[in-house]
């Protein structure tokens, strides 16, 4: 199964609020909106790529809690981008000055900026293509740094601003360079 795409604009143009409470009055569907208002119903993952998921999430998650320098996120997270946006990478970090910035009722509802740091991994229904528009859209709104992961390829594609995408065949591991500091990805059990 894959991804479907609703054009709503030319029938309503949901506000953000709005949207978001389509998203809480219909929790059984993982919605995401793109910058030009589609709506986009995503399916559930697999096994394979929801197993993968919880790995990154946690090396990630481990290295945040022993350097204290942000918040990581899951897939379950919605972020209200700049473009009008609203996005839930796989896995996603911010800043910690920019996290403690929002306010109370700000973090309760999707987070209204872009991550500093994402990861998407490609499932078996995404289109590469796909998932590659997002990343561009992450970077277009601020993100520093971004991993996508294609398990299938054996293939890692780093985003960073202003620069053409690296694209890796199997690497072992990854570094978070200078947005987490000192970060190193292994991808020994991903592929």
């Amino acid at each position: 199964m894959t991804s479907l795409t609703l054009k709503l604009d030319s029938v309503i143009k949901l506000t953000s609020e709005e949207f978001y409470q389509l998203c809480q009055d219909n929790p059984d569907l993982k919605l995401e909106r793109n910058g030009e208002g589609e709506l986009i119903i995503m399916p559930p993952t697999g096994g394979e790529t929801g197993k993968r998921n919880v790995n990154l999430i946690l090396q990630v998650a481990q290295w945040n809690e022993q350097n204290q320098l942000g918040e990581v996120f899951d897939s379950s997270t919605g972020f209200a981008l700049p473009n009008g946006a609203d996005r839930s990478p796989d896995v996603s970090w911010v800043e910690k000055s920019r996290w403690n910035a929002l306010t109370a009722e700000q973090r309760e509802k999707f987070i209204p900026l872009c991550p500093d740091f994402v990861i998407e991994i490609l499932s078996p229904s995404d289109r590469l293509q796909k998932v590659q528009e997002k990343m561009q859209e992450y970077l277009a709104n601020g993100c520093r740094l971004g991993f996508l992961i294609n398990r299938k390829q054996q293939e890692l594609e780093i985003y960073r601003p202003q620069q053409q995408v690296e694209i890796l065949k199997a690497p072992l591991t990854v570094s978070g360079e200078d947005v987490l500091p000192g970060f190193i990805l292994n991808l020994q059990k991903i592929w």
